[in-house]
């Protein structure tokens, strides 16, 4: 049995951008040394926008989980993290 644990990556979230009327969340994503811009459509289709598209692929679902389980309780201005099991 190996004692060694997954590896671990903290993301950070900061919320630019709050409409609930459009159904609309924007903000800023980091990563090791990664950082994205996001929009989240939460209204109908669920859909996630993350430019630019380098290192996207790691980030993508991660975020669209956080968003999915917390997109009521995040506000603009707002700084969140969640951890991620990959090393970036």
């Amino acid at each position: 049995m190996s004692s060694q644990s997954l590896p671990e990556t903290t993301a950070y979230v900061r919320i630019t951008r709050q409409s609930w009327q459009q159904g609309l969340l924007e903000g800023e994503v980091s990563a090791g040394d990664y950082e994205w811009r996001f929009q989240w459509r939460f209204r109908h289709t669920k859909k996630l926008t993350i430019q630019p598209s380098q290192g996207r692929a790691l980030i993508q679902e991660p975020l669209g989980r956080f968003l999915e389980k917390y997109d009521y309780q995040l506000e603009p201005g707002g700084d969140y993290s969640f951890t991620i099991r990959a090393q970036f």
